[in-house]
């Protein structure tokens, strides 16, 4: 498929900017317009890959749209998962060029979306519209279902999945939504941690109070929180809550190899971040702390006067943002009970606290000697003339659980970007290589299926 990839490249990068262009930011009310104009794009895109059944189905919040082509007799059943939304552009002031005004430079285009999800998408799109126009046909049943809202934590998917398992039952899901270990170094994950998002508030008095009539007398909300937040770990780097590990595998001789195997520069990743030296978990490397290993991060503080100048002030609320990465059988419920009664044991005198959950995920992990996951090497090793790696991923793509669990198939996680090209940042961009090389592996796997 390589030559006819290279006579379509710049009608397919056309297309893509096309589609960058529309400002699906799901997390904003006012582009909800724009994220129902991306799954109307979308679904036409689809049609003219000669897909059918295409049609945007409605949800409580953002759409799913939903096309197959299921004339492959006796073959099997691919599902291919992404999403057209994405993350807010914000701050604007960063971006070299316009979020939503795709450029291509230095065999990159850039744009918000570029590699987090459109362009890996995309992918899929114009591998299946390759295949259809060589062959008249497909080696196997196709089936897409891609939704809108991926960066909102996809609130309505999971029902969906569970709504319409018959819709949506296939042998194999097929996501790109993850990234190589490096340029010309491909990866199949296999391993997701599972995700428990927290916001957490506290309050003192009824108040703000004078620190010159109050200070030293009064609790003071900050200090609380402060207090409170240092409670979750302890000095050895460990999560200090109570039977926080349980579940959590036993990291074995085998399991360290196979996380070692993957390239790791300690020197280089501290001269990247602006670092003198590394955090963690002691015992543990920074793979280990940072792919198998469950975590609690604080992800934001507030309270008191932010403003300019001086308020003396002794504040009477604080908040806090906290999120942890889950792994093995840690249930995301049952740690969200654990957090709660640590929080009950260690709120200090004078203080209330209340607890809200955000988002819940539970853990997935794939075996990488199964036929699918070989299958999906054997495809990156004729196109990219090397093996990938099966590296232990430290995120969470919270709906790879729920279409393993609930549709009984292997998932295939073949990403095609890079963890340089600024997801979620400002000047994201995907290289046009891993584009057109995507097209031209994902032929290969599904040739191959």
């Amino acid at each position: 498929m390589k030559q006819e990839i290279t006579l379509h490249k710049n009608e397919f990068l056309e297309e893509l900017m096309e589609f960058l262009r529309i400002p699906s930011i799901s997390a904003l009310s006012e582009y909800k317009n724009e994220v129902n104009r991306g799954a109307e794009w979308l679904k036409a895109s689809l049609i003219k890959a000669g897909l059918e059944n295409a049609e945007v189905i409605e949800t409580d919040g953002h759409p799913i749209v939903y096309a197959d082509w299921l004339h492959a007799e006796g073959k099997p059943t691919v599902l291919v998962y992404g999403h057209y939304d994405v993350q807010p552009a914000d701050p604007l002031e960063l971006w070299d060029t316009s979020p939503f005004d795709p450029v291509i430079r230095d065999e990159k285009i850039f744009a918000r979306g570029a590699t987090d999800d459109k362009g890996q998408l995309f992918i899929h799109v114009k591998a299946v519209e390759l295949l259809m126009k060589k062959h008249g046909n497909l080696p196997v049943n196709i089936k897409f279902c891609v939704e809108g809202e991926e960066e909102i934590a996809s609130p309505n998917l999971a029902r969906f999945i569970h709504e319409q398992t018959e819709k949506l039952a296939a042998d194999t899901v097929l996501i790109s939504d993850t990234s190589f270990i490096e340029k010309g170094l491909p990866a199949i994950c296999t391993s997701l941690r599972g995700a428990l998002a927290l916001e957490l508030h506290l309050e003192t008095a009824n108040t703000d109070l004078h620190s010159g009539s109050y200070g030293g007398g009064v609790p003071n909300a900050v200090h609380s929180l402060v207090r409170l937040l240092n409670s979750f770990h302890n000095e050895k780097g460990e999560v200090a809550v109570e039977n926080f590990y349980k579940g959590v595998p036993e990291l074995t001789d085998e399991l360290r190899e196979e996380v070692g195997n993957v390239p790791f520069d300690e020197d280089k990743t501290k001269r990247e971040l602006g670092l003198d030296a590394l955090y963690g978990e002691e015992g543990f490397s920074f793979q280990e702390r940072t792919g198998i290993r469950p975590t609690l991060e604080i992800n934001g503080i507030g309270g008191g006067f932010q403003g300019e100048g001086l308020k003396t002030i002794v504040p009477s609320k604080s908040e806090a943002k906290i999120s942890c990465r889950l792994v093995g059988d840690q249930d995301p419920q049952e740690i969200y009970r654990l957090i709660e009664k640590h929080i009950e044991v260690n709120t200090p005198a004078g203080s209330r606290v209340s607890l809200n959950q955000l988002v819940q995920a539970s853990p997935v992990s794939i075996d990488s000697t199964h036929p699918d996951l070989q299958k999906a090497a054997d495809a990156y090793e004729k196109v990219y003339g090397v093996r990938p790696l099966f590296p232990k991923e430290g995120g969470s793509i919270p709906i790879v659980e729920v279409f393993a669990r609930v549709l009984g198939a292997p998932v295939v996680l073949m990403g095609f970007g890079l963890n340089s090209e600024n997801l979620h940042a400002p000047n994201e961009h995907f290289h046009i290589e891993n584009f057109t090389k995507g097209i031209e592996t994902v032929c290969e796997f599904l040739q191959n299926s």
